[in-house]
């Protein structure tokens, strides 16, 4: 299966899970009385948006490069990302508010039931987020691993307000806050996520060095080409789930430029074949000696 369909089937699951799970949080908070539990389905109401958002991102990016976008249309999964952020900052805010508007009016203690909900959301939820996360390292795309953020996110809250429901329900009467200090709780842990998920976007915005480990193979790849002497400069841009290499090579200085031509087409076909996920190879040429 190709990375492109890889992340697009993980993206149709995230939608169909969060979809469920919202109308089940919904439901529990409202009938159960509890707050947290409501805040933990707005963050999930919000998770579909944006992880629509990261499908259409996917889609986009898989477009084959074109004469306005010589490089592909990868950046588009960065700039998703950051759309991404901004769901989850509005539904940060929209919870932190609301819990502590609710921390200062009296209300019913929360339904006991509502922590057997809690505990299979939380199951489910970081089962969800090991599965996609797994996928966005195979895909090597930014936006699915924010996707997977979103999953984790969810089932801390989730803990958050699983602990909350149980101090109100133990300690009783008086302690009915305790759901809503969690939902706030939760609401900070979700602004702390967002950098998380930003950090990473930005510097792939930015092209900034963070692939050692590709330059590493890219020169492992290089010394058993025949007529590479070693390699010199090697510089590696993201864009989506590709990557886009410059590399210098030194060759013997004494062979004709048709024969140096030759090796880098070699080099280019190897790399390529052992490294599906790079996209294009720019080589330049040094003589040695």
């Amino acid at each position: 299966m190709s990375l492109e369909k890889t992340a697009l089937k993980t993206t149709y699951f995230s939608i169909l899970s969060n979809a469920l799970l919202a109308i089940i949080k919904w439901t529990a908070g409202y009938f159960g009385h509890s707050y947290a539990l409501i805040a933990d389905a707005i963050e999930s109401t919000t998770d579909i948006f944006s992880s629509a958002l990261v499908l259409f991102g996917i889609k986009y990016s898989s477009k084959p490069a074109d004469k306005n976008h010589p490089y592909g249309h990868g950046r588009i999964e960065p700039l998703v990302t950051f759309l991404v952020v901004g769901f989850l900052i509005i539904s940060a805010i929209i919870i932190a508010r609301q819990a502590i508007i609710n921390i200062g009016t009296p209300h019913e203690l929360p339904k006991f039931y509502t922590l057997f909900i809690l505990a299979g959301i939380i199951i489910w939820k970081e089962a969800s987020y090991r599965l996609v996360v797994r996928k966005s390292k195979e895909t090597k795309s930014s936006s699915l691993k924010a996707d997977a953020w979103h999953h984790r996110s969810d089932a801390i809250t989730s803990v958050a307000a699983f602990i909350g429901i149980t101090i109100a329900l133990i300690l009783g009467k008086g302690y009915e806050s305790a759901d809503d200090w969690a939902a706030l709780f939760a609401a900070g842990f979700i602004l702390y996520n967002c950098y998380l998920i930003f950090r990473p976007a930005l510097g792939e915005v930015m092209d900034e060095h963070t692939h050692d480990d590709v330059v590493m193979k890219v020169r492992e790849i290089s010394k058993i080409v025949e007529g590479v002497i070693e390699t010199e400069k090697c510089f590696i841009r993201k864009t989506g789930m590709k990557y886009h290499v410059d590399l210098h090579i030194v060759v013997d200085g004494a062979i004709s430029v048709k024969e140096g031509h030759a090796i880098s087409h070699v080099l280019k076909d190897k790399i390529k074949e052992e490294m599906p996920e790079i996209s294009n190879i720019l080589i330049h040429i040094e003589p040695k000696n």
